[in-house]
């Protein structure tokens, strides 16, 4: 299965890796010019629980040719029109797409450029850091629950999910992915922005009583608006998941804090508080702890003057 990795950033980079390393054709597809130099050059560079470095094949996305049987989306959420664009030439009648980026609502966006037989939504709890150009960090395991988003697609589903398991990426066909990815959103929007904020590790914001007053908050947010959209959400089991997730990557800084604060790019905010914050608008369901959130985020960008 000839597979392009679009967007190969930290999580691209493993997906692409473990693919590679099973014998997998995948080219991995970037707009980071520095990140593309290096890997072209000097090869993939892993770090971590193992050390290898690879020659895998990396271009930007509108230079590739060749006809995808499968594209893994990894960019970022804002980046993601411009990616679907860039890469319609390799993408045919029976290219698969398997959306895996954090946030909510970009399979509106993927049926713009993709028929809706062909597209699967997916979330996934594997880790991966990207510590400089061409050189990747990782360490533990992980896991990928997905979905094809027409239920007449389940079987060419499972033929993708054998080939990913063959790289030992944990892959599960789930029939109902949805609370999964509301789950994953929710982790997302109790410690990215949070910790952006405060500039803080996720252990040191959950161990601040206001700060798992504000935690709770945005979790019944979260809950409230995904069950009036028709996601089965259990509010006790979530808060149960968040803060277990709290104690396993309490030393983490999460990757909105990343992006702000250690190198002053724009976030994913409006993907995932602020795409609660619009939904909750949509529906009279009120979200002031997921709105201010979202314009404090924003203010810091627009503070840092990397608002576009």
């Amino acid at each position: 299965m000839f597979t392009y990795i679009a967007g190969s950033g930290a999580m691209g980079c493993r997906f692409g890796y473990q693919l590679y390393k099973a014998d997998q054709e995948v080219v991995l597809l970037d707009m980071w010019e520095d990140h593309i130099k290096a890997i072209q050059e000097n090869g993939l560079k892993i770090i971590g629980d193992q050390e290898d470095c690879v020659h895998i094949p990396i271009m930007r996305p509108e230079e590739a040719s060749r006809k995808a049987d499968l594209v893994i989306l990894f960019t970022k959420a804002m980046q993601l029109p411009d990616m679907l664009e860039k890469i319609r030439q390799v993408i045919d009648q029976d290219t698969k797409v398997l959306c895996l980026l954090n946030g909510l609502g970009h399979e509106d966006v993927i049926k713009k450029y993709i028929p809706e037989h062909n597209i699967l939504m997916g979330v996934t709890v594997w880790t991966a850091g990207l510590k400089t150009p061409g050189t990747v960090l990782l360490t533990s395991t992980g896991a990928v629950n997905l979905q094809s988003i027409d239920p007449k697609g389940e079987s060419e589903a499972l033929k993708i999910v054998e080939v990913l398991n063959k790289a030992h990426l944990n892959v599960t066909y789930d029939a109902d992915v949805l609370p999964s990815i509301w789950r994953k959103a929710c982790v997302n929007g109790t410690m990215n922005s949070t910790c952006a904020l405060e500039d803080c590790t996720i252990g040191e914001f959950f161990a601040s009583e206001a700060g798992l007053r504000i935690v709770h908050s945005i979790i019944h947010e979260f809950v409230m608006v995904g069950e009036a959209t028709g996601v089965k959400l259990d509010e006790q089991a979530i808060t149960d998941y968040v803060m277990h997730t709290s104690v396993v990557a309490g030393s983490h800084y999460p990757s909105m804090h990343q992006d702000l604060i250690q190198n002053h790019r724009l976030t994913e905010i409006d993907y995932i508080n602020g795409a609660v914050a619009k939904k909750g608008d949509l529906l009279n369901i009120p979200t002031p702890y997921c709105h201010m959130i979202t314009d404090l985020i924003h203010a810091k960008e627009d503070i840092l003057k990397i608002r576009k």
